[in-house]
């Protein structure tokens, strides 16, 4: 990197934590604070009900405050990575790091707190003195051996988790590294001899997470700057490390390093030599974990092993050891729960949990977000990343229920597969709404055919569809394609053994599919010749008529191409007197809740009698969310106010539906705000048919409601369920290229319900 780069970037950091306002935090209520009531209910007099609550029974504190999710991560600025001893004050942009950190992957609030105070008892009794203040203790770059001081008083005094990510992190995510290191080494942790440098409070962590899980004491060997810690050594000995001290003549790291399994670096930079490297036994594990400079690169490793296993700190290699994948986790499923500690059964289940999901299937959002990195379990591969949105389901319940098991939760879980459930609905925005549709499709095991079956987003929500669903995916495209782009994405699934394919280019039943096209559009302009070229290349065309000859029950296309290009073939074989698209709708899911956006497709100017029919569609397919259908005619025009071509259709569509009982509620024609807001809508028509917010906006235009669900995705962060086809009896859906794996997902099992449950 040259100086203007490293100058650049250096810019872009400050200006990061600069602007548009200074630091990574803010304090916000969750709670209204709009009048006088909410503030006698805030503040004073009503405050005082929950404080006598608490005072009755002192774990409603989690009940009636914050408590419950608060953390505090604390420090004196000791020993901050990469940086030293630097203070208190200049660590609080590290510790303000960490309180976001917990806030993105966990939604655990976080208070950073740094102390002026070296003495490590006095920074313990300081601790110790914020219980009331917090559920759980983060201790964080306190220097060694004053950290194991401090964090043995706040275990022994308080009764929340108190934990040291430094050491426990480290050691947490060195574990399940380590553990799927000796997996693809083919070798045990009771076998194995590990070389460590680096005695500080981090490494002495790993060394006895290590035995935590089977390496025995015998066989460890730590070296530090000094040289190995061997019995009789004086020099810069504690405790800690003299519980690793060997009995032997052997005094450097070049002296032990010989038939290592594993070497375990928390040092400093390139002390490691390629020549130890050689000295190592079969198959080396190499874990050069010092930042920002590892104690070897890993290309020089390699050079030296080919087949060596490594990995390091940085996020420029593969195998990052980054303590993000375990504390965020580790407080939630112990703050959960109410445990009073961190215990090692509990650590043990975090290593577990991150090196089993390391080992299943990539999920298709850490593929998103990591795009081009090769991710299928190996080598390469040994942890998962940080952006996986699975960590927080499976480590955090792993932890909650070893918190049970061991006897330390104060709020233990009846149900954790529901526990589990509700963490990744809060990572998968869409899980909780899906989950009626899921359930309804779990019913019948319907034949999915995905036109795009070469498309990578595809095959995960293949993977997805076959793991949580009884679906039966159908992919058409090439096998050899599928297969080699399945196993570059780490995904386990194949061609033929898991799935059933249909290849263009050469299938035994590609006569009757150009026959059976032909005989649809024979009198449409399709001759036989352009019929057998359609069957050959066009694969919507394809999966299509095999709804038609009922060899799949729904159709999924449109991942690339334009929407109508594809409605067209759509509707060429599968339209018919009972089946035919009248409307799509999109669900957004937004922070306050979902919203329904009609029609965004399918009709450019629909007529009065279309735009009744696409209300009458919407509002039976939000019923399959367990949602109660709300309706709103959106327009310029408020409640006849202007003489608008288009809102004159939507007044027309609403005497249409007057002229029978309808099962849900509409109202209109009115602006998006007065659908929104019901208090300014009552201003406007008094005593108007619609009680609270609307939650189906059905537009007079397609432009206009395909522009209102664009800049609810794009600009207010809304996740789409969706387009759904409306009118054709659940045979095909149409999606648009933006769509996500997780969003074929869902469509697989709007597309897997009977039509029996949405009519």
């Amino acid at each position: 990197m040259t100086d203007s780069q490293k100058e650049a970037t250096r810019q872009a950091a400050l200006d990061y934590h600069a602007q548009p306002r200074p630091g990574k935090l803010e304090i916000r209520a969750t709670k209204p604070m709009a009048n006088g009531r909410d503030l006698s209910r805030a503040y004073s007099p009503g405050v005082a009900e929950a404080c006598l609550e608490i005072k009755a029974d002192p774990a409603n504190a989690s009940k009636y405050t914050t408590r419950g999710n608060l953390v505090a991560v604390v420090t004196n600025g000791s020993a901050v990575l990469g940086l030293g001893n630097i203070g208190a004050l200049a660590s609080k942009p590290v510790m303000e790091g960490k309180a976001v950190l917990f806030k993105k992957f966990a939604n655990i609030d976080c208070f950073d707190i740094e102390v002026n105070e070296s003495d490590p008892e006095k920074l313990a009794a300081i601790v110790c003195a914020l219980e009331p203040t917090f559920g759980a203790i983060n201790l964080e770059d306190i220097k060694a051996p004053d950290c194991f001081i401090v964090e043995r008083i706040c275990r022994e005094r308080m009764n929340i988790p108190v934990f040291h990510d430094d050491q426990h992190g480290t050691a947490i995510v060195v574990g399940a590294a380590a553990t799927n290191a000796l997996h693809v080494a083919g070798k045990t942790f009771e076998e194995i001899k590990v070389v460590s440098t680096g005695g500080g409070a981090a490494g002495i962590a790993c060394l006895n997470m290590l035995v935590k899980l089977g390496v025995k004491r015998e066989n460890i060997w730590l070296c530090d700057i000094h040289g190995l810690v061997h019995v009789g050594r004086e020099a810069d000995m504690n405790p800690e490390k003299a519980a690793f001290a060997q009995a032997t003549d052997l005094r450097s790291l070049d002296d032990v390093i010989a038939g290592a399994d594993l070497f375990l670096g928390l040092s400093g930079a390139n002390i490691m030599t390629p020549e130890m490297v050689k000295k190592m036994g079969k198959r080396p594990i190499v874990f050069a974990l010092a930042n920002p400079n590892p104690e070897i690169m890993p290309d020089l490793a390699r050079e030296a092993v080919p087949d060596a296993i490594i990995a390091t700190g940085r996020s420029d290699f593969p195998n990052q050891v980054n303590n993000v994948l375990c504390f965020p986790f580790i407080f939630r499923g112990a703050l959960d729960v109410g445990a009073t500690e961190i215990n090692d059964a509990m650590q043990v289940a975090c290593v577990q949990g991150i090196a089993e999901l390391a080992r299943a299937s990539t999920s298709a959002e850490a593929a998103a977000a990591y795009h081009g990195e090769q991710m299928t379990f190996g080598a390469d591969y040994l942890i998962p990343k940080p952006f996986d949105p699975r960590l927080s389901g499976v480590v955090s319940t792993a932890v909650a229920r070893a918190a049970m098991e061991s006897g330390v939760a104060t709020r233990p879980m009846a149900d954790l597969e529901a526990y589990k459930a509700g963490l990744d609905a809060s990572k998968f925005k869409s899980a909780l709404l899906m989950r009626p549709v899921f359930q309804a499709a779990s019913t019948a095991s319907r034949r999915i055919v995905f036109a795009e079956g070469e498309d990578e987003r595809v095959l995960r929500a293949a993977q997805a569809i076959l793991e949580e669903t009884t679906e039966q995916p159908i992919l058409i495209g090439r096998p050899e394609v599928i297969a080699r782009r399945c196993e570059r994405a780490g995904l386990s699934i194949r061609p033929e053994r898991d799935f059933n394919i249909v290849n263009p280019q050469d299938d035994p039943r590609y006569r009757d599919y150009w026959e059976t096209y032909h005989g649809v559009m024979a009198r449409k302009g399709v001759t036989p010749d352009l019929a057998r070229a359609i069957m050959r290349t066009n694969t919507t065309a394809i999966g299509a008529v095999m709804v038609y000859r009922n060899e799949a029950d729904s159709l999924i296309c449109g991942t690339f191409g334009e929407f109508r290009w594809h409605m067209k073939y759509v509707t060429n074989v599968l339209e018919d007197v009972s089946r035919r698209p009248h409307g799509a709708l999109s669900m957004m899911i937004l922070e306050d809740g979902p919203l329904f956006i009609a029609d965004t497709h399918v009709r450019v100017t629909p007529n009065a009698a279309q735009l009744a029919e696409t209300a009458i569609g919407a509002a039976r397919h939000v019923r399959r969310f367990g949602i109660a259908p709300k309706v709103a005619f959106c327009s310029q025009s408020q409640f006849g106010n202007q003489p608008d071509e288009g809102a004159e259709r939507l007044r027309q569509a609403i005497a249409l539906l007057d002229q029978a009982p309808r099962d849900f509620t509409y109202e209109g024609e009115m602006t998006i705000d007065a659908a929104l807001d019901p208090d300014l809508r009552e201003r406007l028509l008094p005593g108007n048919r619609m009680q609270g917010a609307a939650n189906v906006l059905v537009f007079a235009y397609a432009d206009a409601a395909s522009g209102v669900r664009n800049i609810l995705k794009m600009k207010a962060g809304g996740l789409e369920v969706g387009p759904i086809l409306m009118g054709m009896g659940n045979r095909a859906h149409i999606v648009t290229p933006s769509i996500t794996a997780r969003g074929l997902l869902n469509m697989a099992a709007i597309a897997g319900t009977p039509v029996a449950h949405y009519g």
